[in-house]
C-alpha cells in the first residue's frame, strides 16, 4: 500500500499545479487522481486491497468518468474510509451542491478561490489544520 497524506482528486491542471505547490512547502505527500475513477481505484484498487490510505481527500465535484458525489458516497459508506475526512475543493457555488456533499459526510466545503495567492492560501490553510492541527481516532485507517 502507498503512503501519502493526502488524496488530491483534480481534474483542472492549472488548480492541480497551485495545490501541489502549496502542499510542496510543507513537505505533503501528495498522491493525485485526476478523476473519480482514479479516485475509486487509488482507495479500493482491485479486489478490495486498497492502494492508498490517505490522511485527508481533497475532492473536486466536477470530474470526468465519475463525479466527486459519487467518490464522496462511496469513501463515506464504506466503514474502512468512512473516518478519512474529505474536504470538497470545488469551484461549485451552489446551495444544492453543498446541502448534497454534507448529506453525504463531507467533513468541509470549500469554493476555490479564483486569485492565484487566495488559492495558495487556501490549499495551505487546509494542509495546516487537516494534517497538523486535527487529531483523528487511533482507529483511523
Amino acid at each position: 500500500m502507498q503512503d501519502a497524506d493526502i488524496l488530491l482528486v483534480e481534474d483542472n491542471r492549472d488548480d492541480l499545479d497551485l495545490a501541489l505547490d502549496a502542499f510542496e512547502k510543507h513537505r505533503s505527500r501528495v498522491h493525485v487522481a485526476r478523476d473519480g475513477v482514479e479516485a475509486v481505484e487509488a482507495l479500493f484498487g482491485e479486489n478490495g486491497k486498497p492502494r492508498l490510505r490517505p490522511r485527508l481527500i481533497l475532492l473536486d465535484l466536477k470530474l470526468p468518468r465519475l463525479d466527486g458525489m459519487e467518490v464522496l458516497k462511496r469513501v463515506k459508506s464504506d466503514p474502512q474510509t468512512r473516518g478519512i475526512p474529505v474536504v470538497v475543493l470545488t469551484s461549485s457555488g451552489q446551495e444544492g451542491d453543498l446541502e448534497a456533499c454534507y448529506r453525504l459526510g463531507a467533513n468541509s466545503y470549500i469554493v476555490k478561490p479564483v486569485h492565484f495567492n487566495q488559492f495558495v492560501e487556501t490549499a495551505e490553510a487546509i494542509g495546516a489544520y487537516w494534517l497538523r492541527h486535527n487529531r483523528a481516532p487511533s482507529t483511523s485507517p
